[in-house]
């Protein structure tokens, strides 16, 4: 034998590979009776759930089912229970094999669980149905089998390859419960098993795929509502010019838009869940290879007529609320467009406005540093007097007016030029400052 060395493995591969084999099909002897009840689990209620099957366990003397467990299989004193935990629901499945006629008694399965016990299920029950499992010989008596579906009509098929039949009212009785009936022979106990495990999934899955009905009527006014004030902003949005108008339809589209995306994240997982359980109910009817029987409704075109248009509903909603969605977006956008537009235009008249005050300023500069020559000039032209007369005074043969015409146009030149040389240093340090600052 070689043995080799694997690099690191995923921590999560050996439970990978015991996924495909979770679950298994039970072993059911024929005749029997079962019952099968499916509730739908909050996340905090995990753990009550945990004592609540070890609450069992304890009372025949069984060991609890480890922690965390997926599943639970154990054989009390007489009847077996099948625990299954799943993403949102979880099932109990009590089987208990009978030597009478398991449709005289419905209820056969549960009448050695505890009262009490079963009473304090965590949960809500989605899905509540005794199934009796028959192998008598020769045709089921019809008076047996109006009895123990009191007398609702029927629906059924043969399934198995023609190995069973399978009856259903898909109506809740007297005791709260639904009812199914199988009826074979000749079936080995996993062949048995198998059979009733689809059958109780396509219960359970069909009325899990149902849970989004009610939330979808539920929304679906409101849908509309939200409909028709998006079509009601449109038409306003076609008609509304003034940026005032256009920012307070902007802010009741955000409103709307925040309405909108509260009811898609409260329903995206129950819709899709929805379709999730409503592909497995079709997967679980079509391997049951149902055929018909002579005078009444197969269990298929009875699922498919009745669960489908409820799905369609849903369906229906949350596209609603998907082009809702995309609709209000079009819309915020084209009018974001408009205020931008509109902002745009205000800046442009805005930078018009500035740039004719820059160019008054400009012209205001320049008059003030024509005055500003003339005036330090000026000023200069007084200190100039004075040094003519101390000159004069110390006895040079100056005229001094003749001194002041020759010296003021030289003085103004070089005012100018010296005013003009700050200048171009001021621009050049601020065009410096700028470049640095850009990069």
């Amino acid at each position: 034998m070689i043995s080799a060395s694997l690099p690191e493995v995923h921590p999560a591969r050996a439970e990978l590979y015991e996924e495909l084999h979770s679950r298994p099909s039970p072993l059911v002897e024929t005749p029997c009776s079962i019952s099968h009840v499916a509730v739908q689990v909050r996340p905090d209620e995990r753990e009550a759930e945990n004592a609540y099957l070890a609450e069992l366990c304890l009372r025949f003397g069984a060991s609890p089912p480890p922690e965390p467990a997926s599943c639970f299989y154990q054989t009390f004193d007489g009847f077996e229970l099948r625990w299954e935990k799943h993403t949102e629901f979880s099932t109990f499945t009590f089987i208990r094999h009978v030597m009478d006629d398991p449709l005289r008694q419905p209820a056969a399965a549960l009448e050695q669980i505890p009262g009490d016990w079963l009473g304090k299920m965590p949960g809500r029950v989605t899905t509540a149905l005794h199934l009796a499992f028959s192998s008598a010989e020769g045709e089921l008596d019809a008076a047996h089998l109006d009895q123990y579906f009191e007398n609702w009509s029927l629906r059924g098929g043969v399934v198995r390859q023609g190995t069973a039949r399978l009856y259903s009212s898909f109506r809740l009785h007297s005791d709260d419960f639904g009812r199914i009936v199988l009826h074979a022979r000749n079936l080995t106990s996993l062949q048995a098993g198998r059979l009733v495990q689809r059958v109780l999934e396509v219960e359970t899955y069909r009325l899990m795929a149902l849970l989004g009905l009610p939330v979808a009527r539920r929304i679906s006014p409101e849908v509309t509502a939200m409909e028709g004030e998006l079509a009601r902003i449109n038409q306003e949005l076609a008609q509304e010019q003034d940026e005032p108008g256009q920012q307070a339809l902007l802010g009741r589209l955000s409103n709307l838009a925040a309405r909108v995306e509260r009811h898609r994240s409260d329903t995206t997982y129950r819709f899709a869940a929805t379709n999730a359980y409503y592909d497995l109910v079709h997967e679980r009817i079509r391997e049951l290879g149902e055929e018909k029987i002579p005078g009444l409704q197969s269990v298929k075109v009875f699922i498919e007529r009745r669960l489908a248009p409820g799905i369609r509903t849903c369906n229906a909603v949350r596209d609603r609320l998907e082009g809702l969605s995309a609709r209000i977006g079009h819309a915020s956008d084209l009018l974001r467009t408009r205020v931008e537009l509109a902002i745009q235009g205000q800046n442009r008249e805005l930078l018009s406005s500035m740039n004719r005050r820059s160019e008054v300023q400009l012209r205001l500069q320049q008059a003030v540093e024509g005055i500003s020559v003339v005036a330090i000039t000026y000023y200069l032209m007084g200190l100039l007097g004075y040094i003519y007369e101390g000159l004069a005074y110390a006895g040079l043969p100056l005229n001094k007016k003749i001194g002041f015409a020759i010296a003021v146009p030289v003085v103004m030149v070089l005012v100018w030029r010296v005013i003009h040389g700050v200048k171009r240093r001021v621009h050049r340090d601020d065009g410096r400052a700028g470049s640095a600052s850009g990069a």
